[in-house]
């Protein structure tokens, strides 16, 4: 646990909510917030921890957090749901401490009643299906599960794109000068936009780890023309199984020669015939 908290960092966006409870006075709400939210990602990191992920830096936001790995997708479907639902977890044993503490001299009704709706928000608001949150990151997992990792990560990302935009338009008409939510809903947008530019390097994190380390998953047969590039076989890689791309009757190409010749800078584009 010591080592997990020693890679902690608080985003700025967090600073800067942080900031605006400060100027009004609100000290012990942020103090839960604080808490409640370190809470969430440490049970998103410990669970991580359980299954030897290699983590790099942990991000607090104001509605949960990010944990940086050098796993980039290649880690079973099953291993990534329970990191990631680990973090909305923790907030059903907070809320059941806060009605026992109700019960001292030290947790007033005051108190209860912030910090659960505090819980309860940052719980709730975390499971919309959004990136980078976790139902958004769920979504993925879900996804990716049932198609190769390329197509996944487009319709997790387009999905994400479209809930942000209700999202958007809901807190726009509804709650308009709600400054926290403007600032939270930023972000989001930020996030996606930076997603979006990254996309390809995304990909390629994910095959060069694949690359390095033969998944342990499930064999796949799959069928593909002799026509189709290097480029084009390696988007219908999918993270639970390993592959053989199939050409002809009795003719195919295991995954390993696929990504090899696909780190060939002259082999990208060759037809996946060729590599016969």
């Amino acid at each position: 646990m010591i080592s997990l908290l020693k890679k902690i960092h608080i985003h700025p966006v967090f600073w800067g909510i942080l900031g605006i409870g400060g100027l009004t006075g609100l000290f012990k709400e942020i103090l839960m917030l604080f808490f409640i939210v370190l809470v969430h990602e440490l049970g998103h990191s410990y669970m991580a921890y359980r299954f030897r992920w290699r983590i790099k830096k942990i991000t607090l936001l104001p509605f949960g957090g990010m944990a940086e790995t050098e796993e980039y997708g290649n880690r079973p479907v099953r291993e990534e749901i329970l990191v990631t639902i680990n973090g909305p977890l923790q907030h059903l044993w907070l809320i059941g401490g806060s009605f026992l503490l109700l019960q001292t001299p030290i947790w007033s009704t005051a108190d209860h009643k912030i910090f659960i709706f505090h819980n309860l928000t940052i719980l709730l608001f975390n499971l919309l299906p959004i990136l980078p949150l976790d139902g958004g990151r769920l979504l993925f997992s879900a996804h990716s599960y049932f198609f190769p990792f390329h197509k996944a990560y487009h319709i997790t990302y387009f999905s994400s794109g479209i809930l942000l935009s209700l999202l958007s338009l809901f807190a726009l008409s509804i709650i308009p000068f709600h400054l926290n939510l403007i600032v939270v809903i930023m972000f989001l947008w930020l996030h996606h936009y930076l997603e979006w530019k990254q996309r390809h390097f995304i990909f390629l994190r994910f095959l060069i780890e694949r690359n390095r380390e033969k998944p342990k998953g499930k064999e796949s047969w799959v069928p593909i023309s002799p026509t189709s590039t290097v480029a084009d076989a390696a988007k219908l890689v999918n993270r639970q199984r390993y592959h053989y791309f199939t050409i002809a009757k009795g003719v195919y190409i295991d995954e390993d020669k696929v990504l090899d010749a696909f780190f060939d800078g002259e082999k990208r584009l060759l037809p996946i015939g060729k590599l016969i």
